[in-house]
């Protein structure tokens, strides 16, 4: 499904899509040889729609399994630049089940979803309790023990700010890498889901090391749960090994909620 020209465009266009998506089908977000990934998806349909092959950059590498609402991707066209509400369209007939672009933005010159990118807004689902969750299932984790909000709200308080988090990533990723980052929200809320109770952990940050929202979530719950106490944390945080956090939450209650940028990458 071709796309029609902007015969006022520039010679090179550069363009940023808001994608949502449910990460069980994928294999992450990222294009991998053989594998069904969102990246893969995305670029296969932008080929098609656009008649040249297409190389995009998202803002953020989710796993598998992870989902997605916010994830912005972005790009650059040769020669003239499409329409953004007749490449919506295109795209969403092309990209397939489980991915839906919801937003086509033309941005400036060498704008990069991922460089560009000021704050990235995760969120994490639990369901606590004796009884399983219907709805929110494949959305949230399941924690079978009740959890006490109040312990891990203290204990969150020593993750805000700027710190090494190197305890609260894939030890192989951080290898020989930077793994200081900055924390600017890191909320713990109970609130009600097509029915369903649920906590929330929504998580704000200038950027995140790999698998970081998922350790520090299951951490949160080593406390919510009385197996550690609030303070723990914070020795946690300050031993910059991994092995001293709490476990790797499961993928499938993540969510990459937002990514904000400054207002002048938009033209």
């Amino acid at each position: 499904m071709p796309v029609g020209p902007d015969a006022a465009a520039d010679a090179r266009a550069t363009y940023a899509l808001t994608v949502s998506y449910r990460g069980a089908p994928f294999s992450g977000f990222a294009r991998q040889p053989g594998l069904d990934t969102v990246q893969g998806r995305i670029e296969s349909a932008l080929a098609i729609a656009l008649r040249e092959p297409v190389e995009t950059t998202g803002a953020g590498r989710t796993d598998a399994g992870v989902h997605a609402l916010g994830q912005v991707v972005s790009f650059e066209v040769a020669g003239a630049a499409p329409d953004p509400a007749a490449l919506l369209r295109s795209l969403n007939a092309l990209v397939g089940g489980g991915v839906t672009v919801t937003g086509v933005r033309r941005a400036v010159p060498g704008f990069s979803a991922r460089f560009d990118a000021e704050s990235r807004e995760y969120r994490y689902r639990i369901v606590d309790g004796p009884v399983p969750p219907l709805f929110l299932g494949e959305l949230a984790w399941w924690v079978r023990a009740p959890l006490d909000l109040g312990a891990m709200r203290q204990a969150s308080a020593a993750l805000l700010g700027e710190h090494d988090f190197a305890s609260f990533c894939v030890t192989e990723s951080a290898r020989g890498k930077r793994t200081h980052r900055r924390l600017d929200v890191l909320e713990i809320t109970a609130e009600e889901v097509l029915g369903e109770r649920c906590v929330t952990v929504r998580v704000v940050g200038n950027a995140f090391l790999h698998s970081m929202v998922r350790v520090i979530v299951g951490s949160l719950v080593e406390v919510g749960t009385g197996r550690r106490e609030p303070g723990w944390l914070a020795e946690a945080r300050a031993a910059c090994d991994r092995a001293a956090a709490g476990p790797t939450a499961p993928a499938h209650g993540l969510t990459l909620w937002h990514v904000a940028y400054p207002g002048e990458c938009w033209l």
